[in-house]
């Protein structure tokens, strides 16, 4: 029990780092990593020719048969404030097991029902660039070469994997704020929006003006449009400096339901398909929502051991997928299928 209450305790700190003072040096004296070299499997997370136990019991059929592709881009996890790098190394193998581990497993993974997962290890920037001074001072020359290696991952994609499938684009936090960028520069109002399911964009600020052809889905079956939320505990808004949002998130967005899926703004615990938790387990009927002010409101989760610390947390950033793990994997599965019904009518 207190292994597991440590598990715990250290997973929801790396999601929910606060602002505090952090080791830094100029960009321009930062050694910059070694760029990912995506004709290596290594250079992926997660891709469907790997041998990777993580991903792979999640797909319910054999993956080769599944009719979609998932490109999801993993949310910050440099996250140590006596680390000074601006970018992750995707040569390291601590850090990208960390990637595999958290990432892949309990947010990637919520997406195999529905098609292939591909997942690009890229130079991401270090937690601190989300606020200034750091961000003005290295952390957007950060993010260019975080954005350039997802854009390269995404190109060579393309080029060697998709095949003219459907596309489900996905990501996290840092990894929803990359997605924006990448769905800007090759779907919206470009061709490649034909071949677009919906883009799962939680974690991060999407105002309703954001793309120009990219519109928030509003029903379980809609397509070709994005889904986004931010979690927060119920009755419960960010903190000025606690939280990079603070009150961005609460004005000029669309707020996902991310259990119906529908234009209500709550849903209620019998509605709730599942949470993925860190034993593994799926626990169906564990939360209620509300939507309020650009946010999305989820009671405590029941039924988990632990979740007494859950009432500790304002921000259930950390939860923004894990927490609907079940109602997104139902969900992506519908909308493919509403993708295919789309082509025969």
């Amino acid at each position: 029990m207190i292994r597991f209450r440590l598990i715990l305790f250290l997973f929801f700190t790396i999601f929910t780092a606060c602002k505090t003072k952090y080791a830094t040096k100029e960009f321009k004296n930062s050694q910059i990593p070694a760029s990912p070299n995506y004709d290596n499997l290594d250079s992926w997370a997660a891709h469907p020719d790997k041998n990777d136990s993580i991903i792979d019991i999640f797909y319910n059929t054999d993956k080769e048969n599944l009719k979609a592709d998932i490109f999801y881009i993993y949310p910050t996890l440099l996250t140590n404030k006596k680390n000074d790098a601006w970018n992750s190394d995707v040569y390291d193998f601590k850090q990208n097991n960390k990637v595999k581990n958290i990432a892949i497993k309990f947010q990637a993974s919520a997406w195999a029902n529905a098609g292939r997962i591909y997942s690009p290890l890229y130079r991401q920037v270090h937690y601190r660039s989300f606020y200034e001074p750091y961000t003005s001072n290295g952390g957007r020359k950060a993010g260019e070469i975080a954005y350039n290696d997802i854009r390269r991952a995404f190109i060579y994609y393309l080029k060697n994997f998709n095949n003219g499938k459907p596309i489900i684009i996905a990501g996290h936090s840092q990894g929803a704020y990359h997605c924006k960028t990448l769905l800007k520069e090759f779907f919206d109002g470009k061709e490649l929006q034909n071949q677009l399911v919906a883009a799962y964009i939680p974690g991060t600020r999407v105002d309703i003006k954001e793309f120009k052809t990219i519109h928030a889905l509003k029903s379980p079956h809609d397509i070709k449009g994005y889904l986004s939320w931010n979690t927060f505990r119920l009755n419960k808004q960010p903190k000025k400096g606690k939280h990079p949002a603070h009150f961005s998130w609460k004005k000029g967005q669309y707020v996902t339901n991310p259990i119906n899926w529908d234009e209500s703004r709550s849903a209620t615990i019998q509605d709730h398909k599942g949470l993925l938790f860190y034993d593994g387990e799926i626990y169906p009927n564990s939360v209620f929502i509300e939507i309020y002010d650009g946010l999305l409101w989820s009671s405590v989760p029941k039924g988990i051991k632990g979740n007494y610390l859950l009432k500790l947390i304002r921000n259930y950033h950390f939860g923004d997928i894990n927490i609907f793990w079940k109602d997104i994997s139902e969900n992506a599965k519908i909308r493919v299928d509403s993708f295919y019904n789309l082509l025969k009518n």
